[in-house]
């Protein structure tokens, strides 16, 4: 009896790996992809629908990359950031001198995203050992000053075959760049729903 037990919790984790596993597989898959669309760096301001908003497809920022690769997936971080920072406003960075959420902008803010998979998902250490950065894991950067950048460990690896690619938008469009420890790492995520 006891073997059918011990059995049953591991095969139950097992799969539960699994599963989580693949749906990392996937969210790397959907980062891949979106670097074949032509997108143009524009960090503008836009007034989107809600939910499900996006801002026009040839346009976008870093946050575009990591909003995008899950919409793939079936999940809207517009929407789930908004009702968040909805119940949870005072939680959430005050860089922008709003006094309530904007369900037009706020999860195209690296902090915000960054307060996110800290609250909903798996905060991971930071580390100079890119064997910890896993493929689907998000990775958040300071570039300087107040400048952060976000974007999505991938399943593809540098020429030297050392580290995971990152898929990304720092200015070039919806990019595969081999940059993991080009800036100072300042946020390390899984995030499944």
């Amino acid at each position: 009896m006891r073997l059918k037990i011990t059995l049953v919790l591991w095969l139950g984790c097992s799969l539960n790996s699994l599963a989580q596993n693949d749906f990392f597989k996937q969210l790397s898959s959907a980062a891949l992809e979106l670097t074949q669309v032509n997108v143009d760096y524009d960090p503008q301001y836009f007034s989107i629908p809600y939910p499900n908003g996006d801002v026009p497809a040839n346009k976008g920022v870093c946050t575009d990359v990591i909003i995008r690769a899950y919409r793939k997936l079936g999940i809207d971080l517009q929407k789930e950031v908004h009702e968040d920072m909805r119940d949870h406003f005072d939680e959430y960075p005050k860089n922008w001198g709003l006094k309530k959420p904007d369900k037009n902008i706020d999860h195209r803010r690296v902090p915000n995203l960054m307060m996110y998979f800290s609250r909903h998902g798996t905060v991971k250490k930071i580390t100079s050992n890119p064997d910890d950065y896993l493929p689907g894991d998000i990775v958040a950067w300071n570039l300087g000053g107040a400048i952060t950048h976000i974007g999505i460990v991938v399943d593809k690896k540098s020429t030297d075959d050392k580290r995971n690619l990152i898929v990304h938008n720092i200015g070039n469009g919806q990019e595969l760049s081999d940059c993991l420890f080009t800036y100072k790492i300042i946020g390390h995520y899984s995030f499944q729903e």
